[in-house]
């Protein structure tokens, strides 16, 4: 992977995002706004990209995505978890169609058992509802390989998410009417039945 792969999709994303008329967020910390970055270096992307979130700290976490303490402090600030947080607290912050976020170490410090470096957690989140998750271990690859993939990580799940579900199809009212049951009318009696079935005409009395 490397800056074309990110600049292509970055690319399809923003022509896919215009054409249905989708914003995004991004909610970064070990990739400090690469994504963002890339997003915004195609003319025109002003139309989509909304605002970008780098979150380096849990306090900032905690301040700018409204990711709660009891989260960063029972699952890590790497963990699927937090990422999903992320994600929606910057879907919601923003107000935007998709968001997605990017949490991991990148290295070559800050391993913990069972969080190796190269390990990066992604969110994605959509506004009807959709959310993924994605855990990848890159491994000690170094640490500028680790945020490069990252970003085109998370640009792909991205792309995932504008090709969900597609907004109805606006229908012909012709279309509207044909399959609209008509109410059943009753059936009209003739003349005769009706004259059989009025009340009978009280006779009017005689003059003496």
């Amino acid at each position: 992977m490397n800056n074309s792969d990110a600049r292509a999709l970055s690319r399809s994303l923003l022509d896919i995002c215009r054409m249905r008329k989708l914003t995004i967020a991004t909610a970064e910390s070990c990739t400090g706004g690469l994504v963002a970055a890339a997003l915004t270096e195609i003319p025109g992307s002003s139309d989509v990209i909304d605002r970008g979130f780098v979150t380096y700290s849990n306090n900032a976490k905690r301040a700018m995505l409204g990711v709660k303490a009891g989260t960063l402090d029972s699952f890590g600030a790497v963990s699927k978890e937090t990422a999903t947080a992320m994600a929606i607290g910057a879907l919601e912050r923003a107000d935007t169609d998709l968001a997605v976020s990017i949490t991991g170490i990148a290295g070559p410090g800050g391993a913990t058992p069972g969080k190796p470096v190269g390990l990066v957690h992604f969110a994605a989140a959509a506004r009807d509802g959709r959310l993924i998750h994605r855990e990848c271990r890159f491994g000690a690859i170094g640490r500028s390989s680790v945020r490069q993939r990252s970003v085109v990580e998370a640009l792909r799940m991205l792309m995932e998410l504008t090709r969900g579900p597609k907004p109805p199809a606006k229908v012909r009212r012709e279309s509207i009417s044909r399959s609209r049951p008509r109410a059943a009318r009753a059936p009209t009696r003739r003349a005769s039945e009706r004259r059989r079935t009025a009340a009978p005409v009280k006779p009017s009395p005689k003059k003496t």
